[in-house]
Parts: structure tokens; C-alpha cells; sequence
């Protein structure tokens, strides 16, 4: 099986970059997930995030899981878990209006770290997005403009915990699915392993690395790219040993953004492809998606059709 692809984003600026562009091209098309390396955000910076991160978990999370989840999922435990995760999370909105400020329990470094986190990972998002559109033939900015809608993209992370758990083989910490959203980056924990994607019907391992970020693909770009760039299945596995972080950012579609097929990615198209994603609002599909995550993604995009054919 090939390696997961590791990303080193500093060589776009040397004679390496065609093949650098090449090397994210295939991870999109082939993989739907990726690693980046040398991507800007300084090194002192994120060993911050983690250090307070872990903090916080510590002093504010970790009794309130052991009381909600780990009680409630270990009681009478008998078959495999398929209704819950064993992950302790809260969730911080960065776009179109910040809740940070609301956020209980934070300290007042963290809340600031947090802020400063998300303004670079947005700019990383974008970068990213442009560079995809480079991949794809589509003109620079195309990709946030068409999750722009009209108030801009929504932006988000998500921390979460996975704490170890007694009974690994019987309850997933966070169970497979594609994220609905557009791309997302995953500032994730550099010792404690546990995510995994699915390709070619075997689940593959995503190595931690210090200082790197995940970067995955929504089902938004498998929308707008017309099937070329794809969203893959993941899941996060329990271990016995050792707590994992894991930040993950969702840079996603406005609320009310049009989400089609980028019409210059259709028009070569065989005719069978053509009409095979569907035209909807961002906000729909995720009504849809909260009832169907843990599913095969194909059905959400059949019904949206369906709807819209209606």
C-alpha cells in the first residue's frame, strides 16, 4: 500500500513546485486527505495551541467525560457501541461572527490563542483553495467565492479529546463518515495515533506528526469538482494508552451558498457524469447531513438531487 501522503508546502517557492503541485493533485484525487509540512504557522506558535489545549482539557473536561460518556458508554457493555463516541469536545465558531468570547471555562491566553489560531488557519484554508483551483484549471479564487454566499464562509474548530478507553474493540472514538463540509485542517496530536481513512476498501493509518496539519476534503469540493476531487471516509480509533488532541478547523460554504459543479469542469464531461451532482444550498444539505453522517455520502447527494428535481 502506498505511504500517506506527506506534503513539504515550502518547496511551491523553489524549482520543486510543478512537482509539488502534482503531489497535492494526486492526494486529492486518490487519497482525499493529505499532510502539510512547512505551511507557515510557526512552530512555538502550535506547541501554545497544544500546551493550552491539554490544559484545558485537564482542568475543565476530563471529569465531566468520565461522568457523561465514559459512565453512560462503559454501563452493562456488552456488543459494540454504534450510537455514541468516546471523545470529549467543545466547539468555537470563527466566521461569519466569532463566539470565542462565550466560550465557558477558557482562560483569557487561550481564548486569545484561539482567535490568533483561527485567522491563520483561515489564511492557510485559502491558500490551499487556490491552490487546488490551480490544479483544477479553475481560476484563482473560484473555490472561496463559491462558498461565499452572502456573508462570506462559514468557519469553525472543533477541539476534541479521545481519552484511552478500556474497551478499544468495542466503542470508536469518533465513528467513519465524510465531513460534509469543504476543507478542513486538523492540527492533530503528535504522539497519540488513532485516525484512520479508508481507501481502496482497507483503513489506512494518518501517522502523527509534530507541527503538521491533516488536510481533508469536504463533500462540497467532491461537488464543485465534479467528482474529480473526492471525500473519504474516516474514523478515529480508541487506544488504551495515552490522551489524543485533536483541532480540527472546518472552513466551509456560507449558510445560503449555491453549491454546483464548476461549469468548466462539466462541459468536457462524458454525458453520464454530467448530471450526476446536484445544485443546493449549503444549508439544506447540512440539514440533511446531521440525520446521515454516519452514512454512505452517496444517498445525501441522490436526495439533494432528488429535491431539487422536485
Amino acid at each position: 500500500m502506498a505511504t500517506f501522503p506527506v506534503i513539504n508546502l515550502e518547496k511551491l517557492n523553489s524549482a520543486e513546485r510543478s512537482t509539488t503541485m502534482d503531489k497535492i493533485n494526486d492526494a486529492c484525487e486518490n487519497w482525499g486527505f493529505f499532510q502539510v509540512l512547512n505551511h507557515g504557522i510557526p512552530h512555538d506558535f502550535l506547541d501554545t495551541v497544544e500546551r493550552l489545549t491539554k490544559e484545558h482539557y485537564k482542568k475543565c473536561m476530563e471529569q465531566r467525560f468520565k461522568e457523561l460518556v465514559a459512565s453512560k458508554a462503559l454501563e452493562g457493555l456488552q456488543a459494540e457501541v454504534t450510537d455514541m463516541d468516546w471523545e470529549s469536545t467543545f466547539y468555537i465558531r470563527h466566521l461569519p461572527q466569532s463566539n470565542v468570547a462565550e466560550i465557558p471555562d477558557l482562560t483569557d491566553e487561550y481564548r486569545n490563542v484561539m482567535k490568533e489560531f483561527a485567522v491563520k488557519l483561515e489564511n492557510l484554508a485559502e491558500e490551499l483553495l487556490d491552490l487546488f483551483c490551480e490544479n483544477l484549471g479553475l481560476e484563482k479564487g473560484y473555490l472561496k467565492k463559491a462558498f461565499n454566499g452572502s456573508k462570506g464562509p462559514t468557519f469553525g474548530t472543533k477541539v476534541s479529546n479521545y481519552p484511552p478507553c478500556p474497551t478499544p474493540d468495542k466503542i470508536k472514538g469518533l465513528r467513519a463518515h465524510t465531513d460534509a463540509g469543504g476543507i478542513i485542517l486538523l492540527f492533530q496530536d503528535p504522539i497519540v495515533g488513532g485516525l484512520q481513512i479508508l481507501k481502496n476498501g482497507e483503513w489506512v493509518d494518518v501517522p502523527p506528526m509534530r507541527h503538521s496539519f491533516v488536510i481533508n476534503l469536504g463533500d462540497q469540493l467532491e461537488v464543485i469538482s465534479n467528482g474529480r476531487y473526492r471525500s473519504v471516509e474516516h474514523r478515529v480509533m480508541t487506544q488504551t494508552q495515552g490522551s489524543r488532541m485533536s483541532i480540527a478547523s472546518f472552513y466551509n460554504p456560507g449558510s445560503d451558498a449555491i453549491i454546483y459543479p464548476a461549469p468548466a469542469l462539466v462541459e468536457n464531461e462524458a454525458e453520464e457524469k454530467k448530471e450526476w451532482y446536484p445544485k443546493f444550498v449549503f444549508e439544506d444539505y447540512m440539514k440533511l447531513y446531521a440525520g446521515m453522517k454516519f452514512q454512505a455520502k452517496e444517498p445525501r447527494f441522490e436526495a439533494m438531487k432528488a429535491t431539487a428535481t422536485a
